[in-house]
């Protein structure tokens, strides 16, 4: 069948790979037993023959709210992702570059070729954090990178050391020195998109029981002292936007709230100047697929789409066949987890709204906001 979605029966094939140069044949590698196999190579292939749905192009206009600048290095890279973009049908991507000075302004020539396909977020100079007089001039800093067309402020990070993902140490979100910049990209009118804390599973520890071990260990939590936990770092959310209701906040990957989404429901019904997007979370998700699907329906004038992962043509596609269609039990293996997956077969009305409604929705709120002499 032709056209951008075809079902389909899955064959298992075997296959030989053999070379007529090789002048000796190399021993082969003997068979491991199952109490030799490791959990990092555990590779499972579903055996069940169900449908499988190949989705070329997301079914409306998508605009991509967590992309970042580093997937491209030079001009050719750009070229290259705008036709990975058109060939699936994204519309716009927003980078999360997290710079400012000299780096914001590199990447925004980077990407000025294409001013209606990228948007770009600059972040906040934390130097001198830890003296006396901190702030004005982080102020200025944004003033300025907001001049030169940053349109949002983000990838702002903080699993529980301090801000910038650690290397701010003790400096968190609702810390009395954020304030000032956070209610400063109210009165700009530009929303901030933040990173609290990191999957759940990153956080427990590495023991039989941790079912999401084969990921999280590469990216443990458990064993860092002084550390603020999950929950804590979800109230640190929490308290920040609750004390800047002048400024919109999108929070990345569900809030990280992915394995308690009804903890999410409760803070966008207290906090309406909060939004989330999906971004490298298809996994944590995809195995819930029902109850994902009626969350992301209740709340969706909340949630935008967002990927996280790259520029790869196959990986948009991996996400629309998890938010389009019904597909049951199939594995991805960029994902780095040993559970299968499903789709949520989501209705049109949802997937217009998380593919781009919901992304204008965020602009417009953050600019309603905005004071007037603000941007001069």
């Amino acid at each position: 069948m032709t056209g951008s979605r075809a079902s389909l029966r899955t064959l298992a094939l075997p296959f030989v790979l053999c070379s007529a140069a090789v002048a000796h044949a190399q021993a082969p590698v003997p068979a491991k037993t199952p109490d030799e196999i490791l959990l990092k190579d555990f590779r499972p292939v579903s055996l069940h023959k169900v449908p499988v749905t190949t989705v070329t192009k997301a079914r409306y206009p998508v605009i991509d709210m967590h992309a970042h600048s580093r997937y491209a290095k030079t001009p050719e890279e750009v070229d290259l992702w705008v036709k990975a973009m058109d060939a699936v049908g994204i519309q716009k991507s927003v980078l999360l570059t997290g710079a400012h000075g000299a780096e914001f302004d590199r990447q925004v020539e980077l990407y000025s070729r294409y001013p209606d396909r990228f948007e770009l977020w600059c972040g906040f100079d934390y130097t001198g954090h830890d003296q006396p007089g901190f702030g004005p001039a982080a102020v200025a800093e944004l003033d300025r990178c907001f001049r030169k067309g940053a349109r949002g402020v983000g990838e702002e990070g903080d699993k529980g050391l301090g801000m910038g993902f650690g290397r701010v140490k003790g400096l968190h979100f609702d810390d009395a020195r954020m304030a000032p910049l956070l209610d400063r990209c109210g009165e700009l009118g530009i929303p901030v998109s933040v990173h609290v804390a990191d999957p759940i599973w990153m956080y427990q520890k590495m023991n039989e029981t941790n079912d999401g071990m084969m990921n999280a260990v590469e990216w443990r939590l458990d064993d860092k002292p002084g550390i603020v936990d999950h929950a804590g770092m979800i109230d640190v959310l929490e308290r920040a936007v609750r004390r800047h209701p002048r400024t919109t906040f999108v929070a990345v990957h569900f809030a990280n709230l992915d394995y308690d989404l009804a903890r999410l429901g409760q803070l966008f019904d207290r906090l309406p100047n909060l939004y989330a997007d999906i971004s490298a979370r298809y996994a944590e998700t995809a195995v819930i697929p029902r109850f994902a699907a009626q969350f992301i329906t209740r709340y969706q004038d909340r949630l935008v789409y967002g990927t996280d992962m790259g520029r790869d043509p196959e990986m948009y596609r991996l996400t629309f066949r998890i938010l389009e269609t019904l597909d049951e039990h199939f594995y991805a293996p960029r994902f780095d987890y040993h559970w299968s997956y499903s789709g949520f077969g989501l209705d049109e009305t949802v997937l217009k709204k998380l593919y781009q409604s919901n992304a204008l929705q965020v602009a417009r709120q953050a600019a309603a906001n905005a004071r007037p002499a603000a941007a001069r």
